[in-house]
């Protein structure tokens, strides 16, 4: 369990990505997971994010109910399950530098991608649904974040808000649910951790509602290019300090 300032850290970062993934559509974790790696490693972060996601999408999908598209979440959620169980698996096998770096590659290759052809749309398919699912559910479970490709895949299918947001937390929770449980037998989530729980669920209602209220007055369109910015220099900074920590 961490204490002082660390745990302060931790719960400020925590409130700050539910408001950020809410409003522009991403998920928390694809904040959550870079700052907090500055913080703890990178295991351990894998098993607080899979927690606090579990939180998160447990807001979402309660404030955000009305919205939820039942044949998505079938066509996406199913494989998404199938390929974070692999993910989640896979990453007791592989060294956490790599990991750092994968996720890193990922947060700014997705951005730029998403910067640059803004106009950019997948065609609104079942295997679309399919093989975005299997693709963010892997993503999920080998660096802790998923949400930037199933974001992309949703968008393809021009939901509107409520339904993008509620649609995409029901099939996160199946994701986060599923690698907990790989995460905790594999020692990412100890014992020590569980006070932390409380408190995640708390301020994951919290951010949520505090974005859900935003969002009334911020394009969503607009806001998501500023999200995409800092994902980008996230992305680039988890880089630079993994790069710097491995030559030390």
């Amino acid at each position: 369990m961490p204490e002082g300032i660390d745990l302060i850290w931790l719960l400020l970062i925590v409130l700050v990505a539910e408001v950020l993934g809410t409003i522009g559509g991403f998920g928390s974790s694809v904040f959550f997971v870079p700052f907090a790696g500055l913080l703890f490693d990178f295991h351990t972060v894998l098993g607080i994010t899979a927690v606090f996601h579990v939180s998160s999408n447990l807001a979402k999908i309660a404030l955000f109910r009305k919205g939820i598209d039942r044949k998505l979440i079938f066509n996406m959620g199913a494989p998404a399950v199938l390929f974070v169980i692999a993910g989640a698996f896979l990453s007791r096998f592989i060294d956490s530098y790599w990991l750092e770096i994968g996720l890193a590659g990922f947060l700014i290759l997705m951005s730029s991608v998403l910067l640059i052809k803004s106009d950019f749309t997948l065609n609104p398919s079942r295997l679309t649904a399919a093989t975005g699912g299997a693709f963010s559910g892997l993503a999920a479970g080998l660096v802790g974040t998923g949400g930037a490709i199933r974001g992309l895949v949703l968008a393809s299918f021009s939901l509107n808000k409520d339904v993008f947001i509620a649609t995409s937390a029901f099939i996160d929770l199946g994701i986060d649910v599923s690698r907990s449980v790989v995460y905790v037998e594999a020692g990412y989530f100890t014992m020590k951790l569980l006070p932390l729980i409380p408190m995640l669920l708390i301020l994951s209602f919290v951010g949520t509602a505090l974005g859900r209220y935003w969002l009334r007055f911020i394009s969503e369109q607009r806001f998501q290019r500023y999200v995409l910015g800092l994902i980008l220099l996230v992305g680039i900074s988890t880089l630079i300090f993994t790069v710097g920590d491995f030559g030390r």
